[in-house]
This record gives structure tokens, sequence and C-alpha cells, in this order.
């Protein structure tokens, strides 16, 4: 497969006007926290030493400070040190732009002006196209994939990277950054670098462009280690699944979640980013539902609460939503923008 090359330099991404961009940008939000206020304390001495150790060729990443969070399951996030961070933005803000060209149009994770409800749009807008307004039955292929980040194979996204990128110095960052962190050797992405939501895009674009030009899946929606295929034909279906499989296993060393695997109408409910969809409407998730109703028990301020009904927008939760609304009515909560 022919491929666009990266033009940009190493120059490009260490120059300090592009550190000092990536520490705007980083700071936004964080200027009360403990690590950054040390790092700005004697910001432009830190960013001369970032450019300088990155211009030697002697930058070594540091280590990561562990936490688990809930969302909704429990995750396992690694952050890395507010200079490493700096970088990881400085070598995004330089990739990104370049890489999102190369992405399909309906890739919707961690991408600008896309997002989860963008993502259920389009999954309705194809099935009344391929239903012809509901009048024909559509299969639904819904697939996950198995510890998605963790899985990632770093020789493997050094490989693509290669494909696109010509300059070694910019591949030796890139490859410092990736080896940083592993689950086991040589294999996994830390949940909490902005780096790996890009790196997981690309290394994902390998399967998409697998899908729509070899497979010719006209209708396939990705998000994250979600996905599906919409097709009036479950025959086909049947059979492209295990293809997708093979490609998974033996280009990107990924495998499909047994449990996560089904095909089915949408007229009997397709759980896909948290909404169960059907031909006519989408209602939130079970689990969701009662996950959101204990949050805002518990942390009824306008922002909290607004967050949800803004969520709650995007599907046939009218109930829902009055139950959010009285449980802020009921906490005494005054002044509220609820919409």
């Amino acid at each position: 497969m022919s491929r666009i090359k990266f033009t940009h330099t190493y120059n490009d991404i260490i120059s300090i006007d592009n550190l000092l961009e990536a520490w705007r940008e980083f700071i936004t939000g964080k200027k009360k926290r403990k690590d950054a206020q040390e790092f700005e304390r004697d910001l432009m001495a830190n960013i001369i030493q970032l450019h300088n150790d990155l211009a030697a060729m002697s930058y070594r990443h540091c280590g990561y400070e562990a936490f688990n969070i809930s969302d909704p399951k429990p995750r396992n996030i690694h952050k890395a040190s507010v200079r490493d961070r700096v970088l990881h933005r400085a070598l995004y803000r330089i990739l990104y732009p370049f890489f999102d060209r190369t992405f399909i149009s309906d890739s919707y994770s961690c991408r600008y002006d896309k997002a989860t409800y963008k993502a259920m749009d389009k999954f309705r807008k194809f099935f009344y196209k391929i239903s012809e307004n509901n009048k024909k039955t559509v299969w639904v292929l819904k697939c996950d994939i198995c510890k998605f980040f963790a899985s990632v194979n770093h020789d493997t996204l050094k490989v693509i990277l290669k494909s696109y990128i010509p300059d070694d110095k910019i591949l030796f960052i890139v490859s410092v950054i990736i080896d940083s962190f592993s689950v086991r050797a040589g294999t996994g992405l830390p949940l909490g670098n902005l780096t790996s939501q890009l790196f997981v895009n690309i290394y994902m674009n390998e399967f998409d462009q697998f899908v729509k030009h070899k497979l010719k899946a006209k209708y396939y929606i990705r998000y994250a280690d979600d996905f599906v295929v919409l097709s009036q034909d479950k025959i086909w279906l049947e059979e492209t699944l295990p293809k997708m499989g093979d490609f998974l296993e033996e280009r990107l060393k990924l495998n499909l979640h047994p449990d996560k695997v089904f095909i089915k109408t949408l007229a009997s409910g397709v759980d896909f980013l948290g909404w169960v969809n059907f031909p006519d409407h989408r209602v939130l998730r079970a689990t969701t539902k009662r996950r959101m109703m204990k949050r805002v028990a518990k942390n009824t301020k306008p922002e909290t609460v607004n967050s949800y009904l803004g969520l709650l927008k995007h599907g046939n939760t009218q109930k829902l939503r009055s139950m959010v609304k009285s449980s802020h009515v009921e906490s005494g909560i005054s002044q509220l923008d609820i919409g």
C-alpha cells in the first residue's frame, strides 16, 4: 500500500516555540497541581533543558505514577512526569494533523470534531440507508477488542510509523515514548498518555483500511476498540468476521473479545457505545443508567447534573431526564441551568 510521507522535521517538533506552545496547551486546567507548579517555577530553564536533551538525542523518559479509576469499569492509569507530558504534547501537535488526514471518516475516537454522539448518529444514518427507511431487515456485526491498549505490540506500531515517517530522529523519539511503558515485554500503551490516543488510532487505521478497501465493508464504524458493520446480508457478515479476526491477530497481534462479538438485527436491540439502539429510538444501557443515577445522588453539583443531561439529549430519555432533574431539586440546588 502506497503511503503519503510525513514531511515535518525533528527540529519542528523539538523547537523552543513548539515546546512552549505544548506547555501552554498542557497547563490549561492544571495550574493548581503541584507538579505543574514546580515545572513552571523554572519554566524557561526546564523547556531549554528539554530542548537541549532532545537536540543531543540524550533524552530519556521518566517512569510513571500509577493509579486506578472506575470509568465505568476499573482502569489502571499511568501518569508521566510533567516534562514528559510536555514532550508528548509537542509531538502530538505536529503528528496529529498529518495522521488525521490518513484516517477513514468513520473512525471517531480521540479526534477533533468527532465524538461518541456523532458515531451514534452515523450508525442511525447507516441504518436508514440500508433498511430503505426501515422497510428491510438490517443485521449488525458488533465486535470489541480484548484488552486493547494493553495488547498493542511495540514493534508492529514502530513498523507502521516508519512506513509514514522517514526521519530517523523522529522515529527515535517516538520509540523512546513507546518503549517507556509495557504491560509485558514489548507490549502495551499507557492509558494516561496523550500520544497513546494517537498511536492506537494509527495502529487501528491499518484495520480500518483493510475493512473498507479489502473487505469492501461500506457501512463500518469504529470508536476505539468498539466497531460495527451493518448489512442486509447476514451470511456476508458471518463470512467477514473470521477475516477480520485473522487480520487483527496476524497483522496487529490483537484478539476479538469472545464474549463481545455478535450478529443480530437492529430490531432486537444493538448495544453500541453505551446505548441500546433500535430502528426508531435508542435507550441508555441499564448499567450506564444505574451508574449515572448513583453518581448524581452522590454529586449534585450543577456541572455534574448538566453533563448528564447533555448526554441524555442524544437518546429517548425523557423519563430519565426528569429523574436527573428531580434529583437536583430534592437536593435543594437552585439556579441550575437544565435546558
